[in-house]
């Protein structure tokens, strides 16, 4: 991994010569060969936090300069695009309902259940995970293990800037429909998420379960329960409510973690 990272870097700058070497081509396509496997990430936990991996990005951007657009067909259906399809998925061990598409250069875990929904090259999917119907995973987002995706839910992506982290959905999260979640937010262990929440980096969320509010942005704690809300703002022609997040509750962590959602949505009366 060091070597092709490396590569990468030193050939970065040379925008000029990406489609006509043939050594980058196959730097490059050996970096989206190991995301399509999982044994490379665009973001990785390690010491306590998590880390962008920024050559990765790079070698997805080059990637996109030295594919030729090319026309897929399947069935009476027709593509034309410069990234192949994802395909195998009986021997991945993933379902796969019509008409859900992945882009090759993801990474989608067995056990994860695609409805029809749509997974960007760079994502990462965990196991069991499940991905519900016109859910959209963008480009490096990164889910863990067991979370629920619901209907309507748009994961942003990003390539660039490159120093840009990715949304990170942590294990165990449940997503409800029609949330957004863009900018790179961090979505921690556990986190319940309302029907309609919307996350962006100034996004702010407030903490109402202390005596005063905790204001903090672009992270949700481990095992909070979050529902939309707003907040008045001053503006030069009156007063507004402008949307934010407010977290109600915490998920039991002690608990199963099917009974702890139950009991999260049942205690705080939460749409999902």
């Amino acid at each position: 991994m060091n070597r092709l990272k490396l590569e990468i870097e030193k050939f970065w700058n040379n925008k000029n010569i990406w489609t006509t070497d043939a050594n980058i081509k196959n730097i490059v396509l050996q970096i989206i060969e190991h995301l399509e496997i999982g044994s490379i990430r665009v973001a990785n936990f390690l010491n306590e936090k998590w880390v962008v991996n920024e050559w990765v990005k790079k070698a997805i951007i080059m990637y996109f300069s030295i594919q030729n657009m090319n026309t897929v067909e399947l069935g009476p259906l027709e593509f034309y695009d410069k990234i192949p399809i994802k395909n195998k998925f009986k021997e991945k061990g993933i379902r796969v309902v019509p008409h859900a598409i992945a882009r090759y250069g993801s990474y989608i875990s067995p056990g994860v259940i695609l409805m029809p929904s749509y997974v960007n090259i760079g994502a990462y999917i965990g196991k069991n995970t499940m991905i519900d119907t016109w859910a959209t995973v963008g480009s490096c987002a990164q889910v863990g293990n067991c979370v629920h995706v619901s209907g309507g839910v748009g994961i942003g992506g990003v390539l660039e800037p490159l120093q840009a982290h990715p949304v990170i959905v942590e294990d165990d999260v449940f997503i409800g429909s029609r949330c957004i979640l863009v900018e790179g937010v961090l979505i921690k262990k556990g986190a319940v998420l309302g029907a309609n929440v919307v996350l962006t980096a100034s996004t702010k969320i407030f903490d109402v379960t202390h005596d005063k509010p905790i204001e903090i942005k672009g992270i949700i704690p481990k095992y909070s329960v979050v529902i939309p809300g707003s907040y008045p703002k001053k503006f030069p022609s009156g007063i507004y409510h402008v949307p934010c997040s407010i977290i109600i509750g915490k998920r039991k962590e002690s608990t199963n973690k099917k009974v702890s959602l139950n009991d999260a949505l049942r205690t705080h009366n939460l749409a999902i």
